[in-house]
């Protein structure tokens, strides 16, 4: 797939480390420059260096899905620097979400991972959308997941989350089709990254066994298909969501 970005210019949430940085990686190869938006500065740092030194078109910018007035902040600098094609919204809040029932659950936990989650993705198309507009044709890529496919249990509020996303895609298709912008999501299975590190080997061993292609996934599973959807082939295909996750929901 080399080539297959060639001129474009990529912004990528939560692109510091796990699937993000994989993201970045795989759309740098394919002839991308790449925007990095994190809001873990050190390894945001480290992951802009590694790709730069590679000999990769990559810059930063410091982000927090949780405050609108960053998202705006980053999107003034972004759109200084150039016209954007593309938008993976990939960053999320997952770590520390697991292992509450639904009477488990609080407020204080559901309100920060549909702040982060869902009104966060939302802000960054909001301002992803007057750039991608003036691009030839706009994509968004949403990270959804698959546990709002099967509903995955003791996960409610990032489920929850999750689905409005999936629901958001949809709604966006038909509301920036007419711009020339393509919104899609990619839904992965349980992926080992260091967001996952804290669900238990039970969970990823059910995963595995239980998938069509039975083994583990990893970051590099999902970039084949980011990279379509954000490329020429996909210039017709908007308003999908696409499973990812060696088959342990079909679609």
């Amino acid at each position: 797939m080399n080539g297959l970005l060639t001129g474009h210019r990529i912004v990528i949430t939560g692109a510091a480390r796990g699937l993000g940085r994989s993201f970045a990686t795989a759309v740098a190869k394919a002839g991308a420059s790449v925007v990095l938006c994190d809001i873990r500065a050190a390894e945001l740092e480290d992951t802009t260096a590694t790709l730069q030194q590679a000999g990769f078109s990559v810059e930063a910018q410091l982000l927090d899905l949780a405050e609108p007035a960053s998202i705006r902040a980053a999107f003034q600098a972004i759109a200084a620097g150039g016209g954007v094609d593309g938008l993976i919204n990939n960053a999320a809040l997952a770590t520390g979400v697991g292992g509450k029932d639904l009477m488990e659950h609080d407020i204080e936990l559901w309100d920060r991972v549909m702040t982060v989650n869902v009104r966060g993705s939302w802000l960054v198309s909001q301002a992803a959308v007057p750039l991608l507009a003036q691009a030839a044709h706009g994509k968004i890529v949403n990270i959804v997941s698959d546990t709002a496919l099967w509903g995955a249990p003791r996960l409610l509020a990032y489920v929850a989350s999750k689905g409005a996303l999936i629901a958001m895609t949809r709604s966006m298709a038909r509301e920036l089709g007419p711009q020339g912008i393509c919104v899609n999501s990619i839904a992965p299975g349980l992926t080992r990254v260091e967001a996952t590190e804290y669900v238990p080997e039970q969970r990823h061993r059910l995963y595995e066994d239980g998938r069509a292609l039975s083994r583990a996934q990893y970051p590099e599973d999902i970039d084949g298909t980011a990279i379509y959807l954000l490329s020429p082939l996909a210039n017709f295909v908007s308003g999908q969501m696409i499973p990812v996750n060696g088959g342990f929901v079909f679609n």
